[in-house]
């Protein structure tokens, strides 16, 4: 697999991330570890978790990996702070005091004394922003983290921490944000900000909630996210007629490439400019296989234009 610079910063990684929000939920240790294995040996190196994730069980099943089954210097530990689940109810909390105790926790379910790349889960009003930043400039300044950067801010907002980041000369190399065919807001403004600024865009669902893979076109399988007890609502915003007219341009498309929906729908947004790393998540490690198939497609110019056009 081919590795792209994240940003303008040093930092280089694999063109596919290998997504974890699933691990410890729908997705068993067992066949964590075994997508784990087949992501790095095609070549992948990203992979991106969070403190959140299954309670905290995604982080543990990485760490437990990196301790038995893979190389620490093998893998680029991408992990987020910021959102917990405190009696099964969300909470945002982005104040120093909370993003530095969920990353020593974070370290400690890793098993190793530094991330790569450690992100703020999303904005928030309830902190200042300037005290937000000073966790990531901590967490550089005491070798925790390598690079930090956002998830889930707008263009504006990921412009500010950078700035103020630059007064402590700690560069923001990155941004994580949902981004697909079905859900194209971060072009608005925020794609430009990332070539203008120097990070990179980390695309979360890139497959449209895995809408785009097609699975859902003549109903819902029992055994998908939008069925299941854990993700309908996570999947449903994008079972519309709208979203059902791209994947029905996407099955076309494949066909005639001979390749599945979800590669063309991934190789799309792979080459959208100031994109450096989709993150591919999978319950099966088919499932997997299929994305990381994706690297190998480069998608005919004609179809990008039908695509952006149909997605508009």
């Amino acid at each position: 697999m081919r590795r792209r610079r994240m940003g303008t910063s040093g930092l280089s990684v694999s063109r596919l991330a290998l997504g974890t929000m699933t691990w410890g939920r729908s997705t068993d240790y067992e066949t964590a570890a075994e997508q784990l294995r087949t992501f790095l040996s095609s070549g992948g190196t990203l992979v991106d978790t969070a403190h959140g994730y299954s309670d905290g069980a995604a982080e543990e099943f990485l760490g437990r990996m990196i301790d038995e089954e893979v190389d620490r210097a093998d893998v680029i530990v991408c992990t987020k702070a910021g959102i917990s689940r405190r009696s099964g109810t969300r909470v945002v909390d982005t104040s120093r005091f909370s993003l530095l105790s969920q990353l020593d926790t974070s370290l400690e379910r890793l098993g190793t004394d530094h991330v790569d790349l450690w992100l703020v889960h999303t904005w928030s009003d309830e902190a200042p922003l300037t005290e937000t930043l000073s966790a990531l400039e901590w967490a550089v300044g005491t070798g925790r983290a390598r690079y930090v950067g956002v998830s889930n801010y707008s263009g504006w907002q990921s412009a500010r921490a950078l700035s103020l980041l630059e007064q402590a000369r700690v560069p923001l190399v990155a941004n994580e944000v949902e981004y697909s065919l079905v859900n194209r807001h971060a072009e608005q403004e925020l794609l430009g900000a990332a070539q203008s600024l120097g990070f990179g865009i980390l695309p979360w669902s890139p497959l449209g909630r895995g809408v785009l893979t097609g699975k859902y076109r003549h109903g819902i399988p029992a055994d998908s996210r939008a069925a299941s007890r854990d993700f309908p609502r996570f999947t449903a915003r994008y079972l519309d007629d709208r979203s059902a007219g791209i994947v029905e341009a996407l099955a076309i498309a494949a066909q005639g490439l001979g390749v599945s929906p979800a590669e063309v729908a991934l190789a799309w947004v792979r080459d959208r400019p100031g994109v450096v790393s989709p993150i591919v998540g999978a319950r099966t490690t088919s499932q997997l296989k299929t994305s990381l198939a994706s690297d190998g497609l480069e998608l005919p110019q004609e179809i990008v234009a039908a695509l952006d056009e149909v997605s508009a």
